[in-house]
């Protein structure tokens, strides 16, 4: 049996059949299935160890907390924190930059402060810094994007002066699979005292990352888009700034003593952990992270690369199809694009009537569909169990949408 053989017999959603027709999952991008291991990892939990964490001392609790911690442990190695205590659980990436706007925000920004960030931004990485810069009264500030889909590197080297106190920027676009040099824009920021900011929700499921090697001050990711559940995120902090921050929610676990006349909060991490956790989801995501090291992030980057110059290649043959963002050598393993001027939802519809799952819309970067000048894009994405098979059932059915619609 083959690598990827293997690999897609360990999920079992892929099995379905939609529409009569055999699934062929091309929607990672937004959430990837999750192999039996994970699920098994969950589901033993829940029938033989689930109890309340960091509360009782009874056998059940002491094994779930043991679980839940070394699943953190598990996590901070992935990335390679120097420390668990710089991994902290959210529910989401969205909930990881949001901590980070406010409670850092909150904490250091003031009027004639700058945050930088890029138009090539999904919304979790634009919204809680116009929010911020609102209560605080710093300035927001954009690098744009050029023709080709990158990044305008002049026009960053223009708007990074020493009034920016934070860039924040995704390590790979949702929309355009651009690849950001992420270890190089650390540096810049650090070199104008500015505090790095990384989005990578999508990169830490494809790329090897690193946190020491790249220096970010934090990173952002999901759970759901590698493997994992859905209700789990991770910010990884330096351990400086996360001591330094105030706590972002208030309530059980993430104090150290609560009097009626004020509180002093915990250590690192639980600080940024209000209430009972996602224990549960931990586990699933530690699971994922064992999965993705087995068969190693440089086996995954390759397949994906694999992929996706295949079906840049096959998506060209396809006259009036226009795919945005830069060539595949520059990309992470997602395609959107337009297709003449058939409507995005409507193509969705008819890949689904042949069991082929793609997106459609403006998948939550609706600057970057301002930029080119169209209101949607239909979404490709690939991951480690996808196969050139079904990149040949997206281009059929991709044929069919432009018969049917007289295209």
């Amino acid at each position: 049996m083959s690598t990827l053989d293997r690999i897609r017999s360990d999920f079992p959603i892929l099995q379905r059949q939609v529409h009569g027709e055999p699934l062929a999952y091309l929607d990672s991008t937004a959430s990837s299935q999750k192999p039996r291991q994970v699920l098994e990892a969950m589901d033993a939990y829940y029938r033989h160890t689930h109890a309340n964490v960091h509360r009782g001392v009874h056998t059940l609790s002491e094994e779930a907390t043991a679980a839940y911690e070394q699943a953190r442990l598990r996590i901070a190695r992935f990335i390679n924190a120097a420390s668990p205590k710089q991994v902290i659980y959210t529910r989401n990436a969205t909930e990881s930059l949001n901590l980070v706007a406010y409670s850092w925000g909150r904490a250091n920004l003031k009027p004639g402060d700058e945050v930088l960030i890029t138009e090539m931004e999904h919304h979790s990485n634009i919204v809680p810094w116009q929010l911020i810069c609102q209560i605080t009264g710093a300035t927001l500030r954009f690098v744009p994007i050029t023709a080709q889909g990158e990044l305008d590197f002049p026009a960053l080297d223009q708007l990074l002066n020493e009034r920016t106190r934070v860039f924040a920027f995704t390590a790979m676009s949702n929309v355009l699979g651009a690849i950001n040099p992420t270890a190089e824009l650390v540096a810049k920021a650090h070199a104008v005292g500015a505090i790095a900011v990384v989005d990578g929700a999508q990169s830490v499921p494809h790329l090897h990352s690193d946190v020491q090697a790249l220096d970010v001050d934090f990173l952002a990711f999901s759970g759901h888009k590698m493997l994992g559940p859905t209700g789990i995120g991770i910010l990884y902090g330096k351990r400086a700034l996360l001591e330094a921050m105030p706590p972002f929610l208030g309530g059980g676990d993430m104090i150290r003593e609560v009097k009626m006349t004020g509180s002093r909060w915990n250590e690192l991490p639980y600080k940024f952990e209000a209430g009972t956790p996602a224990i549960a989801e931990a586990i699933g995501l530690a699971a994922a992270v064992e999965y993705l090291d087995q068969l190693g992030m440089d086996w995954v980057a390759q397949h994906e690369r694999e992929i996706t110059a295949y079906a840049w290649n096959r998506l060209h043959e396809i006259e009036g199809l226009r795919v945005l963002g830069p060539g595949p050598e520059r990309r992470g393993g997602l395609l959107s694009f337009v297709l003449g001027d058939l409507h995005p939802h409507d193509i969705a519809a008819v890949l689904d009537g042949a069991g082929v799952a793609v997106r459609a819309g403006h998948h939550c970067a609706q600057p970057i569909h301002d930029h080119f000048g169209i209101p949607a894009t239909t979404r490709a994405s690939f991951y480690i169990y996808n196969t050139h098979a079904e990149v040949d059932r997206l281009i059929a059915a991709l044929h069919k949408a432009k018969a049917l619609f007289e295209f």
